[in-house]
């Protein structure tokens, strides 16, 4: 429940169009809607500016149903769900119209209203291999009402690839850099910009990479200033935390 509706309802009782018992029955959800196997935090929206977003990965598909549809009934801005397989996807749009599946960022979304664009959020990706975690943030900073601009495949193995693209860099409020490999871009990227950088570890790479490790030890030991880093492969970490920055710019709350 945003604020938007939670007025609604408040107003609804005191102009005695709602009975205060159906009333009491819709503000004992704003903690928590409690559907057994999960409590929905419905009061998210309301405290955070975005609706809870949901983690499909070790779910079974009617759980990942039952929380995005309570979810789509309750939200006023838009549904995300992450780590969706395809599986998840087909029993949920049979249930939920308009929903949209980004298979390569393994990513649902329900659009609600008119999308914002915030702007702007650059996501920078060092190789093709990283598209599914980058493609992750992108989305999500987007589905959280965020202009996003996308370099992909620009890492410093060629880095006259990246440096094409220095306008667009300079000119993002914050930026995404998504690396796997030995993790070296984002401190290329934050030695040429004076805005946050959010650097993001894949688990891409050879054996000595250690499923990400030696990126994100990389990044964490970044001797450029003004680095923050999510855990390996969290995209989604990214985006989010990313579009919480970029709101600020804007002068909200």
């Amino acid at each position: 429940m945003n604020e938007e509706k939670l007025r609604e309802l408040l107003a609804a009782i005191q102009e005695k169009r709602l009975p205060i018992e159906a009333g009491v029955e819709e503000l004992k959800k704003l903690p928590f809607d409690d559907l057994g196997f999960a409590k929905l935090d419905c009061h998210r929206e309301l405290r955070r500016g975005f609706p809870e977003v949901v983690y499909c990965a070790g779910k079974t598909t009617d759980q990942a149903v039952a929380i995005v549809r309570r979810l789509a009934e309750q939200a006023s801005g838009n549904v995300l769900a992450t780590r969706v397989c395809r599986e998840v996807y087909e029993a949920v749009t049979a249930q939920v119209p308009g929903c949209e599946y980004h298979e390569l960022a393994r990513l649902m979304l329900i659009r609600r209203g008119m999308q914002e664009q915030r702007g702007a959020i650059a996501v920078v990706s060092a190789g093709t291999s990283d598209l599914p975690v980058a493609e992750e943030a992108a989305l999500t900073a987007e589905a959280m009402g965020n202009r996003v601009e996308r370099i992909y495949d620009a890492g410093v193995a060629g880095i006259h690839r990246l440096l094409k693209y220095s306008e667009t860099l300079l000119a993002a409020r914050v930026l995404v850099v998504v690396a796997g490999m030995e993790g070296a871009l984002p401190s290329v990227v934050a030695g040429l910009v004076d805005k946050p950088v959010i650097a993001v570890p894949t688990s891409v790479g050879y054996g000595a990479s250690f499923g990400g490790l030696a990126a994100l030890l990389a990044m964490l030991n970044s001797c450029a200033s003004g680095i923050s880093v999510v855990n390996i492969d969290n995209g989604f970490g990214a985006g989010y935390q990313a579009g919480l920055i970029n709101r600020l710019g804007e002068g909200e709350p």
